[in-house]
């Protein structure tokens, strides 16, 4: 008896090591190139735990032991299986495939035959197997367990790689001040552009033309202006000096700068998550970065502050009713529970999530939603101008949205930026979890507090110093000469501590080049002769008018521009440091009114004007703009070649 209760004992302690639970890591690379695989999907042979390798194919999973075997799968390379023994750290190699596969494929919104899925294979983008979880049963997917034993070597999601979209962007050329002496736009306060133009740098290329929004990406930068005086929401600050890419040319930066309130002084918020967990949702870098983001916004939550959970998949539901912002662990709790699955009905889930809101409505509160998503709406109230009436028909009700987007590939930027511009809010990029902290931690204020809504400029220009003009960016913000006294037209928002710049590259009078253009006398009737009876030192003046929060009569004020620019080495770092942005972004954009721009310059002049970067981000863009100078000169090359 002794001898069996001791052979007992020696065979449990050596299971031990085999059935201790472990971490194991490591990263998923296409064995031809070397390359890291995003959305891999790892999980433990004869069970169901899994998990995804994100943007830089790094995974990480719990094993039940030594004796684990993984299956590494993805689409259009071959399965591999890996025995884990002691090792901790994995390097994995995938083979591209050489035969076509031929199994079903489960997606979020049935069940079909791989060989039914148009598009290449090299343009997909998986997802691992999920269990059927409160996204799912909201969405009304059911997985079979008979579907499960078929032929399916795990779930994919198909998501082209050259799906995103961006609008077309046409710039705001030279404008003369005979013909238009008036130029009206927007302010506006989203970045967007900037951290996705980053993304694209980050993963070694160029992003498209049109999704470099050149005032989205002098925007995302703090500047050292002085706050307004006197109560009023926002102060405004000129400079002006030459233009570093023509110093024939002056350039003009207009700053605004938007009351500071304190945090314990902000009114009450009334907040509903709207979050995407559709298919298109699972990979790392898109719901479990949005789960990231929210939780750190929730612990910026006050006790008088409620958030509710509205998700849409398939359908749209309600997972969390409005809950205090006291109760942390319990908002956390239903963040934690959400996973991906299903298609998209983008519409049913923001109708929710405004009778969710207005069902807790506070008057002299902040009233928001906060939608996080891919853009990749494809059911139900799907194209931009369903969504432009359902958010212009809901905004009156003074409910305000602000847009979250995440992940790659089906990115629909363009569908994120118009329901951001028409929700009166903003629209913010969030690439990793840095960005979400800027978004939802440092500009906490300023991403959900409005303290200054339908803010609009117009500048008027004296022909007698002035021999034509342009706005750089902001070419989706322009409005009409008669748009800016209209308190009934809609446009930008400032929510408190904002920064907002904008740029103008000004042709003095006598100067004349290939900008400075004119037409043939008019053959039947006389053209009106300029009157140019205002002699003075006014280079242009500024009208600035914005309505309080809560109010429909706008008030407006103005200021005068002299022309007398200063020498650009005694401009301030802020002036320099734009400049230098934009500067960039013309030649990101390779835009006809880029001249003598020069990445070396840009990058030079930006580095001088850093100035004191307590958060790294100026540093970050130089580092940005001498990628974006090689990739420059890589696509150059390959032209010529």
């Amino acid at each position: 008896m002794k001898k069996m209760i001791l052979l007992l004992l020696l065979n449990c302690a050596a299971l031990a090591p085999a059935l201790a639970s472990r971490m194991v890591t490591g990263h998923v690379f296409d064995a031809s190139n070397k390359q890291p695989l995003v959305g891999v999907a790892i999980r433990i042979e004869g069970g169901s735990t899994g998990a995804a390798t994100d943007i830089n194919g790094y995974y990480h999973l719990s094993i039940p032991g030594n004796n684990t075997t993984l299956m590494v799968i993805y689409i259009g390379y071959e399965t591999q299986k890996v025995k884990v023994g002691k090792q901790s750290t994995l390097k994995i190699y995938l083979k591209p495939s050489k035969s076509t596969l031929d199994e079903v494929v489960v997606m979020g919104y049935g069940v079909s035959e791989k060989r039914d899925i148009t598009g290449s294979v090299a343009n997909m983008s998986p997802a691992p197997m999920y269990n059927q979880s409160l996204a799912g049963r909201v969405a009304g997917i059911q997985i079979t367990g008979a579907q499960q034993k078929n032929k399916i070597r795990g779930i994919y999601m198909p998501a082209p790689q050259e799906s995103e979209s961006y609008k077309g962007i046409t710039e705001n050329g030279f404008q003369n001040p005979n013909d238009n002496p008036l130029s009206t736009f927007s302010v506006d306060v989203d970045a967007a552009s900037y951290s996705n133009i980053r993304r694209f740098i980050n993963n070694g290329q160029l992003p498209p033309k049109d999704a470099v929004r050149i005032e989205e990406m002098i925007n995302y930068f703090g500047y050292n202006l002085p706050a307004p005086t006197n109560g009023e929401p926002v102060a405004i600050h000129t400079e002006l000096s030459a233009a570093p890419w023509n110093p024939k040319h002056r350039l003009l930066r207009i700053g605004l700068k938007a009351r500071v309130v304190a945090t314990n002084k902000l009114p009450a918020s009334n907040l509903v998550f709207l979050i995407d967990v559709s298919g298109s949702m699972f990979s790392a870098n898109k719901l479990p970065l949005v789960q990231s983001s929210l939780k750190m916004l929730v612990d910026q939550l006050r006790p008088q502050d409620k958030v509710a959970i509205v998700v849409y998949a398939g359908a749209a539901g309600l997972v969390l009713p409005s809950t205090s912002g006291d109760q942390k662990t319990t908002i956390k709790d239903a963040i934690d529970r959400l996973q991906a699955g299903g298609s998209t009905a983008g519409g049913e889930g923001i109708k929710l999530a405004y009778k969710t809101i207005k069902q807790n409505f506070l008057k002299s509160g902040n009233n928001r939603v906060i939608m996080a998503t891919d853009g990749d709406f494809n059911v139900g109230a799907s194209s931009d101008q369903d969504m432009e009436q359902l958010i212009e028909q809901e905004r009156k009700s003074g409910v305000f949205l602000s847009v979250l987007g995440y992940g790659m590939g089906n990115y629909k930027d363009s569908k994120m930026e118009t329901l951001a511009d028409k929700g009166n809010g903003n629209y913010a990029y969030i690439d990793n979890i840095t960005e979400a902290r800027k978004t939802l931690v440092s500009e906490f204020g300023g991403t959900l507090f409005t303290v200054a809504k339908d803010v609009k400029l117009q500048l008027e220009f004296n022909p007698a110093r002035v021999a034509s003009y342009r706005l750089i960016g902001y070419e989706n913000r322009m409005l009409n000469k008669e748009d800016f006294n209209n308190d009934l037209k809609d446009a930008g928002d400032m929510g408190a501590g904002h920064n907002v710049t904008a740029l103008y590259e000004i042709i003095p009078a006598g100067v004349h080049d290939k900008f400075t253009n004119s037409v043939d006398p008019l053959k039947y009737q006389k053209a009106a002769q300029a009157t140019t009876n205002f002699i003075s030192n006014d280079m242009l003046t500024i009208k600035f008018r914005y309505k309080e929060p809560n109010g429909s009569v706008s008030k407006v004020s103005q200021a005068v521009v002299i022309d007398q620019p200063v020498a650009l080495a005694s401009t301030t770092n802020d002036f320099r440091f734009a400049s230098a942005v934009a500067e960039i972004g013309m030649l990101l954009r390779d835009s006809e009114f880029k001249q003598n721009a020069k990445y070396d310059e840009a990058i030079k002049r930006a580095r001088a004007a850093k100035g004191s970067d307590n958060e790294g981000y100026r540093a970050e863009f130089i580092k940005l703009a001498e990628s974006a100078k090689l990739l420059s000169k890589s696509a150059l090359a390959a032209v010529e070649e």
